[in-house]
């Protein structure tokens, strides 16, 4: 049996944050498997918002706009 990757704190953080991103995508119309996809295609983007301390709701804002 593999042993499952441990992820660091600040991963584990990220994660989370797009998670509660996704959340916010939901709630401004798109679908959640819109959501998922865009935080997928955009990934290097949410990255950046999350390492400029953006809220998941800011960032969910400006992907919105």
């Amino acid at each position: 049996m593999a042993k499952k990757e441990e992820l660091d704190e600040e991963t584990l953080a990220l994660i989370h944050w797009c998670i509660e991103v996704e959340g916010f995508l939901v709630a401004g119309g798109a679908t959640q498997k819109q959501a998922q996809d865009h935080i997928e295609e955009q990934v290097e983007w949410f990255t950046h918002q999350f390492y400029d301390g953006l809220t998941p709701e800011e960032a969910a804002k400006e992907a919105l706009a």
